[in-house]
């Protein structure tokens, strides 16, 4: 019953997700011809070539299947069901949300009073938002263990193939893919108010803010600090962590090399609002003792807050 449930939720967030992509693409971004990376972004690149005939959630859908066939022969069931799910529904909704599907030509929220405002007065802010809900969507989706194929299947293979990284293959495709759509814009004039370079550069900086914001929904804000302390007096520095921030701490028996000496190492987890009274605690009680201090994407257990 469990596992059910958790698919169940996995399948709803990746629904999630995949509106938040098709509204950043469909809304946002085909009309400002701003293109994202990747298949999104050769799909709108063929929908300008071809006089916005050919509808870009459509093409997405054609290019996925030959690739997702590729990625279950070539990577086994890792790109199942769940990648099937989410670049079918990020692409129905894309063309759902642009007006292309007929008989529901009156949702076309990319025609909206707001949306032709902010593309004429606020052409940077509109390309943020797309950012925003690309990103924000897609991290949704690759965090409940979906896909939305495209690049994310060649880089695997090119990886197991070639020993490419990653971050490496997606990185080398984006670029294509956005130089290539630039250029289609330049040779067929699209863009009389705005040139072709310009549209390129906004699409790079579509291309870091969406990414970033996948990273952030993938590993989350920094809400916790890690710190490891080394000093001669941790028994009362570890006295004071669990009386005045009721915090654990865990020692950890260790050697110092230079001067050759056993001694125990403590290790402590506190919130970001708590660190600068840890720092102060420290300080007071040892000032010499030597302290790292990291960042904690999410912690597990007693006192703080799990991640969805």
């Amino acid at each position: 019953m469990k596992k059910k449930l958790a698919v169940i939720k996995d399948y709803f967030f990746i629904t999630i997700g995949a509106i938040l992509m098709a509204l950043g693409i469909g809304v946002f971004l085909i009309d400002a011809q701003v293109v994202p990376g990747g298949v999104s972004g050769l799909s709108m690149a063929v929908h300008y070539l071809t006089g916005n005939r050919i509808p870009v959630g459509l093409m997405i859908w054609v290019f996925n299947i030959p690739l997702y066939i590729w990625g279950i022969k070539e990577l086994g069931k890792r790109f199942g069901a769940r990648t099937f799910y989410g670049f079918t529904v990020s692409s129905l909704l894309i063309d759902f949300f642009h007006g292309d599907i007929p008989g529901f030509h009156h949702w076309a929220l990319n025609r909206s009073e707001a949306i032709l405002d902010l593309r004429q007065n606020d052409f940077l802010f509109l390309i943020l938002l797309g950012a925003v809900l690309l990103g924000v969507g897609i991290g949704i989706i690759f965090k409940f263990k979906g896909s939305t194929a495209g690049t994310d299947i060649v880089a695997a293979i090119l990886q197991k193939r070639f020993g490419i990284k990653p971050g490496q293959a997606i990185m080398m495709t984006d670029f294509f893919v956005i130089s290539f759509a630039g250029l289609v814009i330049y040779l067929k004039d699209l863009s009389p108010d705005k040139p072709a370079l310009s549209l390129t550069l906004y699409a790079f900086f579509l291309l870091f803010v969406s990414s970033r914001l996948i990273d952030v929904i993938l590993d989350g804000f920094d809400y916790a600090r890690s710190a490891i302390i080394i000093s001669d007096r941790h028994e009362k520095i570890a006295d004071e962590i669990m009386n005045r921030l009721s915090r654990g701490a865990t020692a950890i028996k260790g050697r110092g090399l230079y001067k050759n000496i056993d001694r125990d190492i403590l290790l402590t987890v506190v919130q970001r609002k708590e660190i600068s009274l840890l720092v102060e605690i420290i300080r007071e009680i040892d000032p010499g003792a030597f302290v790292t201090i990291q960042n904690v994407h999410e912690v597990l257990g007693e006192g703080f807050r799990r991640r969805i």
